[in-house]
């Protein structure tokens, strides 16, 4: 077991930052089941998450494969799991930070939390639950030396949007569902659209490949199978090309305004790793009573933590996230929390918006 120290340099001012319940770090499926058993329990979440929307690996990997074991539901695929935590967690409307990461976290005299994320959001929180999975999912990079310097300007990886392709020429790189359908969507505002990827094969639904290929028959999108080898700027210091090798071994330049990549994502510890928490190998080490780490006030759920017996399943992150939410109410109150049913307690029913006529 390694215990590894807190890191402070660059840390948020208590005085600007927002005062908050309780900080969600993660919004895959135990995530946001977290941030519904919080919201029982009285207990009002922000949700962080690096991916532009909720639903982490079952929204990013698996959409549309089917899970079949989810308690009572005898099969769903990922982006319905997803859609049904959402609807759950309505109620108690999470405050959403989404597209950014939580990049320093630290404990206060006063035995809150101060995090701030990578988009400059500062949260002073009561407590915090890390649901992170085996990592803060991030987008994978297109390794061309100096493409750093647009990005966030002319290179953006997994948008949630294509607005910034209006009347611009573009270039959508990748061969997997949200490439496909980014291509289809920047093909009705973009001046020109190329759909870039080391082969002429794509990855996507039916419908969607049939949408592509009638795209491609009318001019609309045109389709590059060839590999980015650097970048070209122009006088002003603007991305004006890629440099691109094809499966011919021909070397061409690839004009553009801007580049949208899906190059899938991967999953990366970061920061987490420096807050000063008990680690075995790259988890979190919790108490299975209350799902505590080792720093006060915070907790770990999914399978960011570890522990004898330990099984890296959504179900057991969801009994996880249960317990996890008792444990910090009680830490919160410094009592012990009655157990209440969410078929019969009023207190959960005017939580949750049950209605009795």
């Amino acid at each position: 077991m390694t215990i590894l120290h807190a890191a402070t340099d660059s840390a948020p001012s208590e005085a600007s930052a927002l005062e908050v319940d309780a900080v969600v770090l993660g919004a895959g499926p135990v995530g946001l089941f977290q941030v519904f058993q919080l919201g029982l329990q009285g207990i009002q979440a922000h949700l962080v998450d690096a991916l532009p929307h909720v639903g982490g690996q079952c929204a990013e990997l698996y959409p549309d494969k089917p899970i079949y074991d989810i308690p009572g539901t005898p099969v769903c695929t990922g982006r319905e799991l997803v859609a049904q935590l959402q609807a759950q967690i309505a109620p108690f409307k999470p405050a959403m930070h989404l597209a950014q990461q939580v990049s320093s976290l630290a404990l206060q005299d006063d035995g809150r939390i101060l995090l701030q994320t990578t988009a400059g959001v500062a949260l002073l929180a009561r407590i915090a639950v890390i649901a992170a999975g085996v990592g803060a999912f991030v987008p994978k990079t297109v390794k061309a030396e100096g493409i750093e310097a647009w990005v966030g300007t002319q290179v953006f990886y997994h948008p949630s949007s294509v607005q910034a392709a209006t009347d611009r020429h573009v270039v959508v790189h990748g061969g997997d569902e949200g490439a496909v359908r980014a291509a289809i969507e920047s093909a009705q505002i973009a001046r020109s659209v190329t759909l870039l990827h080391r082969r002429d094969v794509f990855q996507a639904p039916d419908d969607l490949l049939a949408q592509l290929q009638a795209l491609r028959d009318a001019g609309s999108i045109k389709v590059l199978a060839a590999q980015i080898t650097g970048v070209q700027a122009s006088g002003d210091g603007r991305l004006s090309a890629l440099q691109v090798l094809d499966a011919a071994g021909t070397e061409q330049a690839l004009p553009l305004d801007l580049l949208l990549a899906y190059l899938g994502i991967s999953p990366k510890l970061g920061a987490l790793a420096d807050w000063g928490m008990a680690i075995e190998r790259k988890q979190l080490v919790v108490d299975t009573a209350t799902f505590a780490t080792s720093l006060k006030g915070v907790y770990a759920v999914g399978d960011i933590n570890t522990y004898p017996g330990k099984r890296k399943l959504i179900l057991c992150g969801f009994h996880e996230a249960t317990l996890a939410a008792f444990a910090a109410a009680e830490y919160l109150t410094g009592e012990a929390v009655l157990l209440q049913y969410t078929t019969t307690s009023t207190r959960l029913h005017e939580r949750l918006g049950v209605r009795h006529d």
